[in-house]
């Protein structure tokens, strides 16, 4: 069932099994594995099915430097589905060694290991819509598929991990009916929690306050508290409930809010294939379950231990978009285009330099000098994109020189001193607003500039082409854009020592019997990959373990 929260009588106290703070993929993932099994859940969404600007507007908040972080309302959707309704679908899941304690990267170690979340991930897959669960080319396409570059083989760099792309799905569409019809699910829709309040002895959760921006209050009282609210949100909601625990929620140690991880990306330098064009596969291609697909270089796991370096991913990227000397008609385009496009992308097209009118005419140059690749592109996005169901996941264009930046996607060491905080400015609800104070250290940029320099090793030594990069440039280029991606991590760390962490491995609050948190504010690292599978299949082993308790309660 779903309902409207201004729909509650003003004072009232709900009562449930599970509340769920958050309707985004995390919340509705929980939501529907506990469906079905005797126990009563309800989940409190601030937003509603469509944008609203003034709950939107709930989001607001400073960021100590915009240049390296977005405004905190962006990349986030307060809404039914929440940031499903933007994502790009990209998809695939933490890699084993992520999940170490790795000396030379500070800080790091899960206190769960790869093979604890790997039963999860298929259904996470089929959650999401990305088809079966095999990330690598052999097991996706078969034993005979083509290599990434025909003749390249290096015992250091893997070539056959790919990445997988859901539709992609917005959680929202794809599970709002599944959940009206759910007869032990309700959905309070327009519904804020303001704040958990906890027992005197701060052991357990009391009630949930909840608020409707028209004024209406009540309250809730479950047996688990679940906080999915997304990496930023879930801080401020602990940071602000400091009643009974005068720092916040789990905050003794001060760790909430800190350690705060995006990735580092960006694209990076020149890789020249000798050879014909056909010896390169950089686009997507589709497996035998329909499902969009695309290689990726990286290191194998003994050479990124050798060398000392974080996790870091590349695919094959054509030249920088904002340059009109690719003389791409398509590129250019989408450049002079980039105000129609969606602040997510649109910033993307920027470089910080000042852009004058011939800047802007060459671009034009090029779209003339173009049209039949101008008008080839947008008939496929129509037809290939806008129009289909499951959607072309992103701009690939047809490889006519065998020359390609490398698009980098790198973990990000996790910093103490990165961090959200709580300002002396408060929305419309009363709950003071957030700012965010992202930042990265050398050893991130070191970590991509020694990976870097294997590949070019490898490149050269095979004799399939040459890599070159300017290693004066590369902080610049990997932070060009700033934060990248709204990827919110690590806001509420796993662990097992409470002086360094905010939950255990279950997901629960040190020190709370019965307070959780489920999303990528828990991951104590980033890894290379996008969060949004390892979020759904650790929700997913979440609400395993809260129907686990329920039914040990039940006898």
């Amino acid at each position: 069932m779903i309902r409207e929260g201004s729909s509650i009588a003003a004072g009232s106290v709900l009562r449930a099994d599970v509340c769920i703070v958050g309707a985004g993929a995390a919340g509705i993932s929980m939501a529907l594995r506990l469906t079905g099994h005797g126990m009563s859940v309800l989940v409190l969404e601030s937003g509603g099915f469509e944008h609203d600007d003034s709950t939107q507007a709930l989001y607001g908040g400073r960021v100590a430097d915009a240049k390296l972080h977005s405004p905190p309302d962006k990349y986030r959707h307060r809404r039914f589905g929440g940031s499903t309704a933007i994502w790009g679908g990209r998809s695939m899941p933490f890699d084993p060694i992520d999940f170490e304690a790795r000396p030379y990267v500070p800080d790091s170690g899960w206190p769960i290991s790869f093979e604890d979340v790997l039963p999860f991930y298929p259904d996470a897959n089929l959650l999401i819509e990305a088809g079966r669960f095999q990330y690598d080319a052999e097991s996706a396409f078969g034993p005979d598929a083509p290599p990434l570059i025909d003749g390249f083989d290096s015992p250091r760099v893997r070539t056959e991990g790919i990445e997988r792309f859901s539709t992609p799905t917005n959680f929202a569409l794809r599970y709002r009916r599944r959940l009206e019809l759910a007869p032990d699910v309700t959905v309070l829709l327009g519904a804020n929690c303001t704040g958990i309040r906890l027992a005197a002895d701060g052991k357990t959760v009391r009630r949930v306050d909840v608020a409707t921006l028209a004024g209406n209050r009540f309250s809730v009282e479950c047996a688990d508290t679940v906080i999915a609210s997304g990496g930023l949100e879930v801080a401020r909601i602990l940071l602000v409930s400091r009643d009974v625990a005068a720092a916040g929620i789990g905050n003794a140690h001060d760790n909430v809010g800190r350690y705060y991880m995006c990735h580092i990306a960006g694209n990076v330098g020149t890789l020249t294939v000798n050879g014909p064009v056909s010896r390169v596969r950089h686009g997507y291609e589709i497996s035998p379950d329909g499902i969009y697909c695309r290689r990726r270089l990286s290191l194998t796991e003994p050479e990124q231990h050798r060398l000392g370096v974080a996790n870091m991913i590349a695919r094959l990227h054509f030249a920088r978009i904002t340059d009109p000397a690719h003389r791409n008609a398509v590129l250019s385009g989408l450049f002079i285009a980039r105000s129609l496009l969606s602040y997510e992308y649109a910033k993307r097209l920027q470089d910080g330099a000042t852009q004058g009118w011939g800047h802007k005419l060459r671009h034009l140059w090029n779209i003339v000098s173009g049209p039949y690749d101008a008008v080839s592109f947008v008939t496929h996005w129509i037809f290939k994109r806008t129009l289909a169901q499951r959607k072309f996941p992103s701009i690939v264009l047809r490889n006519r020189t065998n020359r390609f930046s490398l698009d980098v996607h790198g973990e990000q060491v996790p910093l103490r001193e990165s961090r959200v905080t709580l300002t002396d400015d408060v929305d419309a609800l009363g709950m003071p607003r957030i700012q965010v104070d992202w930042r990265y250290c050398q050893l991130d940029i070191d970590s991509v500039a020694r990976t870097l320099d294997v590949f070019a090793c490898e490149f050269e030594r095979s004799g399939v082409g040459t890599f070159e990069y300017e290693r004066d440039r590369l902080e610049d280029d990997l932070t060009l854009f700033g934060a990248y991606g709204g990827h919110h991590i690590g806001t509420a760390r796993m662990g097992s020592d409470v002086r360094t962490s905010v939950v255990d491995a279950d997901c629960r609050v040190h020190g709370v019997e019965d307070l959780f948190v489920a999303g990528s504010a828990v991951f104590p690292t980033s890894s290379q990959a996008n969060p949004t599978l390892t979020v759904v299949a650790l929700a997913l082993r979440l609400a395993d373990h809260l129907k686990s308790r329920w039914q040990a309660v039940q006898g």
